[in-house]
């Protein structure tokens, strides 16, 4: 069984994933973490390398090629990422949202953004470009919205709920469909 996990920036995807994988005892992946690991190669931030994909999609076409390859010799395990659930159609499709405040507020308090983000303010402002530059490639690319919830089968608002909530809402969906538990 695969699942992925879609969902907006600062809503839960990487960390609610983590959860369920090691619920589940599965290995656990994210494009979030391929991107930074690319950023980083070619030392620059993550905001820069997706304003970069705009312009040059071999980058979009690494991170594809990653999910394709891992949907194809891989089960049992989870991934986090924007466009999964298309590179892995063969997947239990999850889609986690939450309020935009809420999720500049993770963001900001997030360790791993925290040099980019100096104030509030700031991660409000880097997260809106980022959805923008995002959501146009993949609609040029792709010619997809993956903020669209008829995408998935599963659709879960964490605005008011912790991490562990979310993930339980989902493997109670995973048990109701009847897979692995």
């Amino acid at each position: 069984m695969i699942i992925t996990i879609a969902g907006k920036a600062g809503a839960g995807k990487s960390t609610v994933a983590k959860i369920i994988a090691r619920k589940l005892g599965f290995e656990h992946y994210s494009t979030g973490d391929f991107m930074r690991d690319m950023a980083e190669d070619s030392k620059i931030d993550i905001l820069e390398l997706s304003k970069r994909a705009e312009k040059d999609r071999s980058i979009d076409e690494e991170l594809d090629r990653r999910q394709i390859e891992l949907g194809k010799k891989e089960d049992n395990f989870v991934i986090d990422g924007r466009l999964s659930w298309h590179f892995i159609p063969d997947s239990i499709k999850v889609f986690i949202d939450a309020d935009f405040d809420v999720r500049a507020k993770r963001i900001y308090h997030d360790s791993i953004r925290k040099e980019h983000n100096v104030s509030l303010e700031t991660a409000k402002k880097n997260l809106k470009k980022r959805e923008d530059s995002e959501l146009k490639r993949y609609r040029e690319y792709y010619n997809l919205n993956p903020h669209e919830h008829s995408n998935y089968d599963i659709v879960v608002d964490s605005s008011n709920l912790d991490q562990f909530q979310v993930a339980d809402k989902i493997l109670e969906f995973v048990k109701k469909k009847g897979c692995c538990m």
